[in-house]
């Protein structure tokens, strides 16, 4: 088939890549979000998607809105047969829906209909979900509703974070794309409606959403900590000031501290949360480099009582 494909972050290339790769498609176009200011500059950045399509010599498309006709004039002249997603970041209308044969055909990562929307991977950690995976699906105007090609499953261990498993998922997923690629082309596959049952939604995470209330139990911090790793990062506050959370470790052993206190030994840092104590890792000062939690509690020297969150 003669495919376009539609991403744009660093987790759509490995499967654009098992897309160029396959013998049995020609990807002839890319389509991602226009360039984006990066960096200290500020300078213009093309996303990793089109950096790695223009290595392979295909043709780039950067609407400002998929909408525009100049867009959807340009991808009737190139009469995909499908166009295969991996979070390209844009609603597409259904002017775009219609132009390619079999559709546009979508990677999402999660076991639909959980978590639809744009945070599934961090939902799913932050709900304390055993198993996760992902779903290819033809897309329609809802969100995310459309009817399923194929599935994979994937553990959710106990230490990841959503960049661990979001890249996991994202090296699996592209098999599971071009295979479901294979399957339309060859006929062999037919897409399955999704149940009415089991739907849940996942918004993209705010930074509210990624402050630790140390009032909650301990692996509600553990979870917030892992769920918002890399991106937006957890925080809390310490006099005043924004304190970032990289990595916390569960201690049940301790458990007469009170939620946000802070307990600091030569080469520990504790704090109370609602049910025991979690041992803080690594953090990262306002204005600061990470580093270890021990460190950076020799240099602020803390106070009998003091406490995080507390503002």
């Amino acid at each position: 088939m003669r495919l376009v494909f539609a991403g744009t972050p660093e987790v759509a290339v490995p499967a654009l890549d098992a897309l160029i790769a396959s013998d049995r498609h020609e990807v002839v176009a890319v389509v991602t979000r226009p360039d984006a200011p990066a960096g200290r500059g500020r300078r213009l950045v093309a996303s990793p998607v089109a950096e790695r399509a223009e290595e392979a010599g295909i043709e780039v498309l950067k609407p400002a809105r998929p909408r525009d006709e100049d867009f959807l004039a340009r991808l009737r002249e190139i009469a995909p047969d499908c166009c295969p997603v991996v979070a390209y970041g844009a609603l597409l209308p259904k002017a775009a829906l219609e132009i390619p044969t079999h559709g546009w055909v979508n990677l999402h990562f999660s076991l639909l209909p959980a978590w639809r929307g744009a945070a599934p991977v961090q939902h799913s950690i932050l709900a304390g979900d055993d198993m996760t995976g992902a779903s290819t699906f033809q897309i329609e105007e809802g969100l995310d509703s459309g009817p399923v090609y194929g599935v994979l499953t994937e553990h959710i261990r106990p230490t990841d974070t959503s960049g661990d498993l979001l890249t996991r998922l994202a090296f699996a997923g592209s098999g599971l794309l071009a295979a479901t690629m294979d399957g339309i082309e060859d006929g062999t596959l037919k897409a399955v409606p999704q149940p009415a049952d089991g739907i849940t939604l996942a918004p993209k995470i705010s930074v509210e959403d990624a402050r630790i209330d140390w009032a909650a139990p301990a692996l509600r911090a553990d979870r917030v900590v892992r769920g918002c790793a890399p991106a937006p990062g957890a925080w809390t506050t310490f006099r005043g000031e924004r304190l970032k959370v990289m990595s916390v470790a569960l201690d049940s052993a301790r458990t007469e501290l009170a939620p946000g206190e802070i307990a600091a030994a030569k080469n520990s840092v504790h704090v109370g949360t609602g049910s025991h104590a979690v041992r803080l890792q690594w953090v990262q000062p306002q204005g600061k480099k990470p580093m270890q939690a021990a460190d950076w509690a020799r240099g602020v020297r803390i106070a009998p009582g003091e406490k995080l969150g507390g503002e």
